[in-house]
């Protein structure tokens, strides 16, 4: 075996120097194109590969970021079905529609004719797709991976929850240089264990009470702009407020000119108790509803009327809470303000599933602006919040703190936009 090229062998090839080589393979940005592309031809021409252990001991660091994310329920999946790991020409057919049974396994061999174990996706049957709710994470993580690249980091991901997480946390922290943690993932005395060796910011947690770095978004903010704007629109069901219109002001087609219906019933869906964004859109959501029942009460008009349902973030949760309020012996509400996306995803299934006309009857919005709400049916008004960037200002703040390992704590927080949608259009 020849012996292994080495960035000596790269510099003198392409006629740089040692530290040029470095900046073309951590920092390619910061290398003029020409330059870059002759020492990425001498990389290739000699075959060299960096060794991340020889960087790690010149700079006594590893070269490489951490993203640690909430354990999700994959890793509670049933083992592979092993068998058709090893014969991939038994291929079933499977019935995937929404309450069909699981259809019985046929039998044979052959490529193409419904054969194997025939394991359906009815009631029964375990889902092995990717799980709806961590849309979020990968766009936080999509960020995370371009600014580390950027930055000449590779990036580590690890997902713990329970018991696991303290044992992954600490295994991670001693392989990584700094450490993103998503909030609610990790106990406050474990994260300060952890920050005494390397930098930690937290993600998605604007509470004060700590030293560590935050990067989140303005959620109170958000919500209670989105309220505000479901409060103040023209509603179709009943139980709308109605109040003056000025003299002279123009109708829009939607009532008599005389008058004005507004919103005056909402549900509220809201995410888990322990999460800060739950906390943070649900102080946003109450001031909304605080300033419009006040208002009304000047103008002589009753209080806006809330209820809530208690939710987990999941598509799953949010179709349970649609089915909980078209089965309540109270009327629908006007609006469904639900806390995030996926919640909201599934109040609509739920709605579509009973003939609910959404925004006919009621308004249905959530928070967040993952891709799944520009495609649902209706598609869905939401609060969009910068989940790429969240990763990216993460990792930014990771290497500011390697920089300057004393500067003081950093918050960071990022703007938000309400987008308007068929679901609840502005009219």
């Amino acid at each position: 075996m020849t012996k292994a090229p080495t960035v000596y062998d790269v510099a003198a090839h392409a006629g740089v120097s040692i530290a040029t080589v470095s900046r073309v393979l951590r920092r390619p940005d910061d290398v003029r194109p020409e330059t870059r592309a002759r020492v990425l031809d001498s990389v290739r021409s000699l075959g060299y590969v960096p060794s991340g252990a020889a960087r790690g001991l010149a700079g006594r660091r590893h070269g490489v970021l951490g993203l640690f994310l909430p354990g999700h329920d994959g890793i509670d999946l049933p083992e592979p079905d092993w068998e058709r790991v090893a014969d991939a020409s038994r291929i079933p057919l499977i019935d995937d529609r929404e309450g069909r049974p699981t259809p019985p396994a046929p039998t044979g061999t052959g490529t193409g004719t419904g054969t194997g174990t025939g394991a359906g996706t009815g009631a029964d049957a375990p889902r092995t797709a990717s799980n709806p709710a961590n849309l979020y994470f990968d766009e936080v993580l999509r960020g995370a991976e371009v600014e580390s690249w950027r930055r000449g980091f590779a990036l580590m991901v690890a997902a713990g929850r329970g018991s696991s997480r303290e044992v992954m946390l600490n295994d991670i922290a001693g392989r990584v240089d700094g450490l993103a943690v998503l909030a609610q993932t990790v106990p406050a005395d474990l994260l300060a264990h952890v920050s005494r060796r390397i930098p930690v910011v937290v993600l998605a947690d604007s509470r004060p009470g700590d030293e560590l770095d935050h990067v989140s978004v303005d959620n109170a903010a958000g919500m209670r702009a989105l309220t505000e704007f479901v409060l103040g629109r023209a509603a179709g069901g009943p139980g709308a407020a109605s109040e003056p219109r000025a003299a002279g002001e123009p109708g829009d087609g939607l009532e008599p000119a005389e008058t004005r219906s507004r919103v005056a019933d909402l549900v509220y869906v809201a995410g888990p108790g322990d999460s800060p964004d739950e906390a943070d859109r649900h102080r946003g959501f109450d001031q909304a509803v605080a300033a419009a029942t006040a208002a009304a009460a000047l103008q002589g008009r009753g209080p806006v009327r809330v209820r809530v349902e208690r939710g987990d973030f999941s598509r799953e949760g949010g179709r349970r809470a649609g089915e909980a309020l078209v089965a309540s012996s109270d009327p629908l509400p006007q609006a469904v303000v639900c806390a995030n996306d996926q919640s909201a995803l599934g109040v609509l299934d739920a709605f579509v599933a009973h003939g609910v006309d959404v925004p006919g009857r009621v308004a249905v919005t959530g928070f967040d602006g993952i891709e799944a709400g520009r495609f649902s049916t209706p598609r869905l008004t939401t609060v969009r919040q910068p989940m790429n960037d969240l990763g990216r200002v993460a990792v930014r703040t990771i290497v500011t703190r390697l920089t300057d390992p004393t500067a003081p704590p950093q918050r960071v927080t990022l703007p938000v936009e309400v987008l308007l949608r068929e679901s609840c259009p502005a009219r």
